[in-house]
């Protein structure tokens, strides 16, 4: 079976994660479930330059925010993982605290209950205390809280290089097989 990843998109910055989340999925054979929220889609617009329906055209399905009714809203969809990427403090406080009250929040309350992988990709610094109160309810739920942080021991010479390593590690960790990131190879074995 062709594996299955829900992805999230809201309006916190970083909305070149959610892209290449689904350009590397689909590269990969994995077939991708989209939710992006209204400030995800204004994010994404003055970011990157795409509209709503040119990101929805990079998913195999697109959904409304609002379509709670839809099969990512079931536990019966077996998928491998859900990600939020990037994940606004919003949505954080939203599933720390339950509130599935929209598709995407409902789709990551699923993925916990169902003890499937979730990965938040949060996005906002500082972090005051209801944000690492919020980070640590869903780490206690199962939950993997993965701030976007760029691993420069690999000597990245571009931003693009950095979202692509990030964006392999999220993958790895959510269990799809095919992805490859970089591994450290330790200072031993550094040619620098």
């Amino acid at each position: 079976m062709t594996p299955r990843l829900v992805l999230g998109i809201t309006g916190a910055t970083g909305a070149v994660y959610g892209l290449r989340l689904l350009q590397r999925a689909r590269t990969l054979g994995v077939q991708t479930h989209l939710i992006v929220t209204p400030a995800g889609v204004l994010n994404v617009h003055h970011e990157l330059g795409l509209s709503r329906s040119e990101l929805e055209a990079e998913a195999d399905q697109a959904y409304a925010p609002a379509d709670v009714g839809a099969c990512i809203a079931s536990g019966s969809f077996a998928t491998a993982a859900m990600i939020v990427a990037p994940c606004s403090m919003k949505t954080l406080a939203s599933i720390a605290h339950g509130f599935g009250d929209n598709l995407l929040t409902r789709a990551a309350d699923v993925t916990l209950k169902e003890r499937r992988r979730l990965i938040l990709m949060v996005r906002e610094t500082p972090f005051n205390l209801a944000h690492l109160r919020n980070m640590t309810a869903v780490t206690e739920m199962g939950g993997i809280v993965f701030p976007p942080l760029p691993a420069f021991y690999h000597h990245p010479k571009s931003i693009d290089e950095m979202v692509d390593d990030t964006v392999e590690r999220v993958l790895e960790l959510a269990g799809i097989a095919a992805a490859r990131p970089q591994a450290w190879a330790g200072l031993r074995n550094s040619t620098s």
